[in-house]
């Protein structure tokens, strides 16, 4: 058996013996429930750019990545924020990014893009005006559907910023909305994700901007396919489902809960927008294909190992969770190194990536052990441990 020292605590290093990866075989079947991976970018570490202030991407190895999530039946929600969107990936990066997707896309069949719309071009600022804001929403709404992407309207901070209730929020979403030629996708993105998304909808109050939410959803329905929440709340998700119109799809972001709001309750379920099935995609893939063929109790041993590995990718601050993505898919070998846009490789600690290794081996998505544990040991070198 592959055995490493691994760091448990101060200054101390304990034996860990991995285990068996498992073949996560899919019986083919069409699946019963939309899935989404939000999907990371790889940076190119041989670039000179400096890190924390210009973009340099592996473009080669991030369309890769987009490929390995389609051959597992995975749509790709591209250009996110597991793609760090606003944490380093701008919005000029991000539209080349979508462009090169949806190229890519239309060599690979079956493949499916959704690309985020949002503001992030323009500076938050009081000073800004609604106008200010819808303007930038149908400047980037424009470009994307130009792309040949169909859309997922992401949260303003802007818009949160100046916003003085909700009939703001609706205002700016009824005009944009207009401008869409597909049904979209909304995206409520929680402050645990985005600080700077604190009240948005208008309130600090979960149902008080539920409400608000859905009132724009009710007031603009032929424009909307569905809405993904990320609240980390599986009873706020599951109240809110239960209320949407007919036809409006629940999207569950809940990167805690995903599981359970996947395979529902005999009043509805939740369909899947994740940065988790960036990391689990083989889990994911499988397990949804035999929730298809009515096999719960199947779907639920294959998720239920992945669901504390997921829960200490996100633990807080939950920002930082796209460190364990990129992590993992280097020791899985999706990428030949571990750096990241913006440099936040660095933002998470050696107790917690050391954390993610045992927990990813747990549930089996180590897919090469040799390979993980060879890397492994290499970066923990880094981190002055032998």
């Amino acid at each position: 058996m592959l055995t490493i020292d691994l760091p448990s605590g101060a200054n101390r290093l304990d034996r860990y013996e991995l285990g068996n990866p498992i073949d996560f075989q899919a019986p083919s079947v069409s699946l019963n429930r939309i899935a989404f991976a939000a999907v990371h970018v790889v940076s190119d570490p041989t670039s000179s750019a400096d890190p924390w202030t210009e973009v340099a991407i592996d473009w080669d190895a991030t369309m890769a990545y987009r490929r390995y999530l389609w051959s597992h039946g995975l749509a790709v929600a591209e250009a996110m924020d597991t793609a760090q969107r606003g944490m380093g990936l701008n919005w000029p990066q991000a539209l080349e990014l979508i462009q090169r997707s949806v190229t890519e896309a239309k060599s690979f069949h079956g493949a499916v893009v959704f690309s985020g719309v949002g503001t992030d071009h323009l500076q938050p600022s009081g000073d800004l005006k609604l106008e200010q804001v819808e303007g930038a929403y149908l400047e980037q709404l424009e470009a994307v559907q130009q792309a040949g992407s169909r859309v997922i309207l992401m949260a303003s901070r802007a818009l949160a910023l100046i916003a003085e209730d909700p009939a703001d929020y609706a205002k700016v979403y009824a005009r944009v909305l207009q401008q869409a030629d597909q049904p979209v996708i909304l995206h409520w993105l929680g402050e645990m994700f985005d600080p700077a998304l604190s009240g948005y909808w208008g309130s600090s109050k979960t149902e008080a901007a539920m409400d608000a939410c859905l009132d724009v959803i009710r007031s603009n329905v032929e424009k909307i396919d569905g809405i993904k929440i990320s609240l980390l709340s599986k009873d706020a998700e599951i109240k809110m489902r239960r209320l949407l119109p007919e036809g409006v799809r629940m999207y569950t972001g809940d990167d805690f809960n995903y599981a359970e709001l996947i395979a529902g309750d005999e009043q509805g379920y939740s369909d899947a927008l994740l940065g988790i099935f960036d990391a689990i995609a083989p889990a994911a893939s499988a397990a949804l294909a035999h929730l298809a063929q009515g096999d719960l109790n199947r779907f639920h041993q294959i998720l239920a190992p992945t669901v504390p590995l997921s829960r200490h990718i996100f633990c807080a601050p939950t920002r930082f969770y796209k460190t364990g993505i990129v992590f993992l898919a280097w020791l899985n070998g999706h990428q030949s190194h571990f750096t990241m846009v913006g440099g936040q490789e660095s933002a998470r600690s050696t107790l917690h990536l050391a954390e993610l290794f045992r927990l990813a081996d747990q549930a089996g998505l180590l897919l090469d052990p040799d390979l993980a544990c060879s890397r492994m040991k290499s970066w923990l070198r880094t981190r002055g441990l032998n």
